[in-house]
This record gives C-alpha cells, sequence and structure tokens, in this order.
C-alpha cells in the first residue's frame, strides 16, 4: 500500500467505461470467432471487421488517454491515434489487397503486442499479461514478414489475436466492473486509501 488517497470521484472517473471495455472485449471475440467460422469469404468482409474492432479500440484508448490517472498518456494517446487510422483505412479500403491488408493487420498486431508487453511490468497479472503480448507480437511478425500468406492462415492468425485480445479485454472490463461495484459499496463514503 502506498498511502495515497483517492476520492469516489477518483475512481468513478477510472472506472466509468467497465461497460465498454466488456463490450469491446466481447466484439473482439465474435469478430475472431467469424474470421475462424469462414476463413474463406472475401477479404473485403475480414478488413471491414478488423476495421471496426480497431477503430473501436483506437477510440477507447484516446479517450483513456485524457484521463487523469492513465499512464503514459502519450504513449496511449499515440496508439489510439494509430488505431484509429488503420481502422479507418481497413474500413474504406477493403479491396485494397491481401499485401496491404496483411501488412496493416501485421503492424497492428506488433504495435499493440509491444504496449502489452510494456505495460504487462507495471500490472499485476505479469505473466498473462506478457504471454498474451508475445502471441501477438509473433503473430504480427508472421503476417508481416510474409505478407503474400494464404487468406487461411492469415484468417487463422488474425482470428485467434481477435478472440485472445477480446478475452482480455473483457477481463479488465469484468475487474474494472468489480472494482467500481466494490466502490460503490457504503464502506467508500469518504474515500479509499490505497
Amino acid at each position: 500500500m502506498s498511502g495515497h488517497t483517492f476520492s469516489r470521484e477518483d475512481l468513478h472517473e477510472a472506472t466509468w467505461a467497465w461497460w465498454l471495455l466488456m463490450l469491446l472485449g466481447l466484439l473482439g471475440i465474435a469478430a475472431g470467432v467469424i474470421v475462424l467460422a469462414k476463413p474463406s469469404d472475401s477479404l473485403a468482409t475480414l478488413a471491414v471487421v478488423a476495421g471496426i474492432f480497431v477503430l473501436a479500440d483506437g477510440i477507447l484508448n484516446l479517450a483513456a488517454s485524457f484521463g487523469r490517472r492513465t499512464e503514459n498518456r502519450g504513449l496511449v494517446a499515440v496508439m489510439g491515434v494509430l488505431d484509429i487510422v488503420i481502422g479507418v483505412l481497413l474500413i474504406r479500403h477493403p479491396i485494397g489487397g491481401v499485401l496491404a491488408i496483411a501488412l496493416l493487420i501485421g503492424i497492428w498486431l506488433i504495435a499493440i503486442g509491444i504496449v502489452r508487453l510494456v505495460g504487462a511490468f507495471e500490472r499485476e497479472q505479469r505473466v498473462w499479461n506478457i504471454v498474451l503480448a508475445l502471441l501477438e507480437i509473433a503473430a504480427g511478425i508472421v503476417v508481416v514478414a510474409s505478407p503474400p500468406i494464404g487468406f487461411a492462415t492469415l484468417a487463422l492468425l488474425v482470428g485467434i489475436a481477435f478472440i485472445v485480445n477480446g478475452v482480455g479485454t473483457f477481463a479488465l472490463g469484468w475487474m474494472v466492473h468489480s472494482l467500481r461495484h466494490d466502490v460503490e459499496g457504503p464502506a467508500f463514503d469518504s474515500g479509499v486509501t490505497a
């Protein structure tokens, strides 16, 4: 315990988006399942699904970068902007070819993996976050190193990455919801000491 005192308002501000995190996690899992279930569908469908997910993730990261309690606000903001740009490009130009889409998704997976890896050392569940980060980085490297890989392989890697990222985001939302529920209890009327 460090002795910092957090007011009830501070904790409410930090935990307001629990439902958005859980929704984003469910969307990620659904996108991964869809991609894995129908890998032979058109590249345009994969690009649009990926674009929507990446865009939503970017908006959430950008919004989080404005929070007073967010660590590494600049890095979170840069990742949010990068996610938004990649998401819009994927949605706007879904028929850009396997090469362009593979490179964008590969770069995105590497960037998300690196951010998760850096953040893993500041969280309690280090091992889980490190494993997720290494999987995302490895998937991104495979895609970037060999962009003309088959559509089914790309769909498999992207589907798995979406599911893993979705599960992690959903779990984070659940933990934030639990924290918010605990904070709203009567024992925390005057403030919380952490």
